[in-house]
């Protein structure tokens, strides 16, 4: 038992060091250079370190970024040193080989605290790899340039001793950064404003002219009589960097010391003093055109600052060699997607189905409506061309899913409007009393509705699919309507002659029907077709007496002839049975009661 309690006490005391010692130093294991990308094995592409990435992520207050690039063995980590105030020993590292000792990017894990503007800024400071240095390509060193472009407030562009050729021509990636972003209408959010350019000439020797002097001599247009292409690239280029005219400036730092591999263990007292005298210069210079960076309208902190690398490099390792349409897309991806949500919203207002004409015109509406927000708030000016394609290639994709729904409730509602057209002209085929008005007002009523609630691209099919189901149903209801009535009517005069017989005894109801029923069966033999007797004059009178008998607008007598027949056989019923009890028995013929009078008032002759 006293073991096992030594053994828990030894534990806790272990988990209280780590703890304690975790908390002291936590501080201090990010006060150091960390990568935050690296090369990939073939030293093509970039991939994230994600040890640096979660010295950078710590941070909550806004970031802004200063890079330094440049060719290898140019004195950039020194520099950096230099501004960070750090030694060689406790900075980026320092090489005095030939070959280049930093790979990829690095930040210092410290950031620097500035006050700009009222707004506490946390500056990272970036170590870059240098340029042509051997076993690269330049595509890699194309990415590393563009990912610091992008993602710096301030880069410094360090040059030893002067300005070439090549240095200007590796500035065609910032000009096109700066042609699509910070080339906007002023007041309108861009997605990043491209990086203050500082023309950094270290080691300057020369005499008379100012860096500044040397900077503009450099970027004029060289004379191209011969009509170069190479040449009107680069003049293409020295043209465009106008645009950042108010974004760069120049700036110049003496030899430190002529041993040069001894820079490091030396003091600012040991120093050329003119030296340090122009880095506190530069130092000040900096920390003056230090701004936020600012995506979109929202100043970054950590997390956002390694989202967005995430982003840049994502774009800049899709294609072969990286560019600024890569980037463009990235940006203007939110953009499409708002866009497109805002012509589905549009689009949706829309109560399928609807007429064709109708759904192209709320879509050339909405397209329109889409196009004016991508147009307000798209990024980039040039490379935003395939953006604007790319939103119409998905505008046209949910146009014709769209169009298909539509295509398949019209379809759907059609079918439906036929079905019930059909249903009803198959009920008015087999009317018990057959009428010509009643089905043609059914015919007509069943168009009408056809006509007003089937719309969209089938309405042109099922009508003309309509429309001969009509005929057909119409000429078969012609063609018995006739023969149908004919027997009716045979039927109705024998019903009478029965009636009038043996029910109420009414001779003269007797002989009607009976005259009913020899006119029929012998008018119809008067005739050699059924045909012609059906176009006869006095056939239309009867069709026209039957037509208003059995159908009008207050009647329907199909409807109600068997609740009729039974009232009417009941009221018979009680007529019979005790209407002539009460007033005895009487036979309606005239003729029958004056002799059964006559008979009575005769005298007896018995």
């Amino acid at each position: 038992m006293e073991a096992s309690l030594q053994v828990l006490a030894f534990w806790l005391v272990i988990l209280v060091w780590s703890f304690a010692s975790a908390s002291s130093s936590g501080p201090e294991d990010f006060r150091r250079a960390f990568p935050i990308v690296e090369p990939d094995s073939e030293h093509t592409k970039l991939r994230l370190a994600r040890e640096g990435l979660e010295a950078i992520q710590r941070i909550t207050t806004p970031i802004a970024a200063v890079a330094v690039i440049g060719p290898y063995r140019s004195g950039k980590s020194f520099l950096l040193n230099q501004l960070l105030s750090l030694s060689c020993d406790e900075g980026f590292g320092v090489g005095h080989m030939r070959d280049t000792k930093t790979k990829g990017i690095w930040v210092w894990g410290t950031p620097v605290e500035l006050d700009i503007d009222g707004t506490k800024v946390s500056v990272l400071y970036l170590d870059t790899e240098g340029f042509e240095s051997v076993g690269k390509s330049n595509v890699y060193d194309d990415r590393i340039f563009a990912l610091a472009t992008v993602m710096s407030s301030v880069l410094i562009y360090n040059l030893p001793e002067t300005i070439r050729e090549a240095d200007i021509s590796r500035l065609s990636f910032a000009v096109e950064i700066a042609e699509e972003f910070y080339g906007r209408v002023k007041g309108q959010d861009v997605a990043f404003e491209p990086a203050k350019l500082l023309w950094l000439i270290q080691r300057d020797f020369l005499q008379g002219k100012s860096v500044q002097e040397m900077v503009n001599e450099a970027l004029r247009r060289i004379p191209n009589n011969n009509g170069d292409r190479n040449i009107d690239q680069v003049n293409q280029i020295r043209d465009s960097l106008a645009i950042m005219g108010d974004n760069s400036t120049a700036f110049s730092l003496p030899q430190p010391h002529l041993q040069r591999t001894k820079l490091c263990d030396m003091k600012d007292t040991e120093l050329d003093q003119l030296y340090v005298k122009r880095r506190d210069q530069l130092k000040k210079l900096v920390a003056t055109i230090i701004r936020p960076k600012v995506v979109q309208g929202k100043p970054l902190n950590g997390k956002d600052f390694v989202a967005f690398l995430e982003q840049i490099l994502d774009a800049l390792n899709k294609g072969e060699i990286p560019s600024t349409g890569s980037i463009v897309e990235v940006f203007n991806k939110v953009i499409l997607d708002h866009c497109l949500k805002l012509y589905s919203q549009r689009m949706d207002i829309l109560r399928l189905p609807v007429q064709e004409n109708r759904l192209q015109e709320v879509h050339e509406e909405s397209k329109a409506e889409a196009k004016k927000l991508f147009d307000q708030q798209h990024f980039g000016r040039h490379h935003a061309e395939r953006s604007v394609l790319k939103l119409d290639d998905e505008i046209q994709k949910v146009y014709r899913t769209f169009l298909l729904a539509n295509e398949y409730h019209s379809s759907k509602l059609c079918e439906a409007r036929y079905t019930e057209c059909e249903d009803k002209m198959d009920h008015l085929q087999v009317m018990r009393l057959p009428s010509m008005a009643k089905f043609n007002a059914g015919f007509l009523q069943c168009n009408q509705t056809f006509e007003r609630d089937c719309v969209g691209p089938s309405k042109e099919t099922y009508k003309q699919k309509m429309m001969k189901m009509l005929g057909k149903s119409r000429s078969l209801f012609i063609k018995d309507y006739n023969q149908r009535l004919s027997n009716w009517l045979v039927t109705f005069s024998l019903i009478v002659a029965i009636v009038g017989r043996f029910i109420i005894k009414f001779i003269l109801l007797e002989i009607s029907g009976w005259l009913m029923f020899i006119f029929l069966e012998t008018y119809t033999r008067m005739f050699w077709s059924s045909e012609s007797l059906y176009y006869n004059p006095a056939w239309h009178i009867i069709v026209s007496t039957w037509e208003t008998i059995v159908y009008s607008p207050i009647l329907d007598l199909d409807r109600w002839a068997i609740p009729i027949g039974i009232l009417l056989l009941v009221l018979l019923v009680y007529w019979r049975c005790y209407g002539r009890r009460k007033h005895g028995s009487r036979s309606l013929l005239p003729l029958y009661n004056s002799r059964q009078k006559a008979g009575s008032n005769r005298p007896r002759t018995d």
